[in-house]
């Protein structure tokens, strides 16, 4: 039956499903996995990088994390080339927005922006849905931190842990007991390399084979809204990925 309605995006079949964005969803359950924690004293994303083979060089530039903005970042799980044209287009639109209005993008305005373009990629012919999921970090003056997660039908929901990508049923499912609003922007690093060795399939989390980045206040700066989006240096995953290859990780 599914076969006569999934080579188009807009027709339904009679269930009611548009089999090409599932088709779509299931794709990125089968990319490298991806973890947000919101804190209060910022958000944390943390990732899986494929390393195909040994010969690959690998890349300088992240593949996993983006900068939107100073004050937002984005974790990708998916087909890359699909989420870059995105990310431009997100990055346009913030900095339209700083330029028209003085002031940063809020943060669900610019998801929601996004999030329409995705859908729009649904709903016309010859066109077919974006295989990516996104991972949205970021703060804004009028809600502070927030993690939101977008899927490629164009649906996005707040909140305050999840993963997607491979195995990401486990990894919530470690979230749900571990997970603590309350705790530190550190626990929540050692939590989210925790959550990744178990979604990963090798059995010794690798420094080179994950990326982290965060969305915090910049210490360094009196003022509360002053927000800095950082990587984690090679020496802040290797100590991290030490932690959760022992066999007790402590969590706050």
């Amino acid at each position: 039956m599914a076969r006569r309605y999934d080579s188009h995006t807009t027709t339904f079949s009679p269930e009611g499903r548009l089999y090409q964005v599932e088709y779509a969803i299931e794709a990125i359950s089968h990319a490298g996995a991806a973890v947000g924690l919101r804190t209060n004293e910022g958000v944390v994303l943390a990732a899986e990088k494929k390393i195909l083979s040994k010969l690959l060089e690998t890349s300088v530039a992240s593949e996993k994390m983006c900068k939107l903005d100073d004050h937002v970042a984005v974790a990708v799980a998916g087909i890359n080339s699909d989420a870059n044209l995105l990310i431009n287009s997100a990055r346009l639109f913030a900095q339209r927005y700083a330029a028209g209005y003085s002031e940063p993008v809020p943060i669900e305005q610019l998801v929601h922006h996004l999030c329409d373009q995705k859908q729009g990629y649904t709903q016309f012919g010859g066109l077919r849905p974006f295989g990516v999921s996104f991972l949205f970090a970021g703060w804004d003056k009028s809600s502070g931190f927030q993690l939101y997660q977008s899927d490629p039908s164009g649906n996005y929901a707040g909140w305050t842990a999840t993963a997607i990508g491979a195995n990401n049923q486990a990894a919530q499912a470690i979230l749900k007991s571990e997970y603590a609003p309350s705790m530190s922007l550190n626990a929540a690093r050692k939590l989210a390399l925790k959550v990744l060795k178990q979604t990963m399939d090798s059995t010794i989390l690798m420094p080179e084979k994950v990326e982290m980045c965060e969305v915090a206040r910049a210490h360094e700066v009196p003022s509360e809204q002053h927000i800095r989006f950082r990587m984690a240096s090679d020496k802040e995953l290797e100590e991290l990925c030490g932690l959760a290859n022992s066999a007790t990780l402590p969590t706050s």
